[in-house]
């Protein structure tokens, strides 16, 4: 599928030291959450971190999204906390998932 598409490009990009950025990662989690991969779009969300990029609100979205589609329930409320702490804005979708 598109998602394991991603991470193999997202691993060449890493081994090729192309830069990744916000909307790398964004287009990446957003395909996790389209195949439910909840598990990949955290450890991708651990990964902007590593490359000490800010999540935005549409990455906080697609994982949130992604956890609540798989009744991760718990996963998906402390994305929520996460959000709120980091000072990211929440719009309706995030308020939907």
């Amino acid at each position: 599928g598109e998602w394991l598409h991603g991470c193999q490009l997202l691993s060449k990009m890493v081994d090729d030291r192309v830069e990744r950025n916000t909307i790398t990662y964004s287009a990446l989690v957003s395909a996790c959450e389209k195949a439910e991969q909840w598990q990949l779009a955290l450890i991708l969300l651990t990964r902007t971190t590593q490359d000490r990029l800010e999540l935005g609100t549409i990455t906080y979205n697609a994982a949130i999204s992604s956890c609540a589609k798989c009744g991760e329930w718990q996963q998906a409320m402390q994305l929520l906390r996460d959000m709120a702490h980091s000072r990211v804005d929440m719009d309706s979708i995030t308020q939907n998932a």
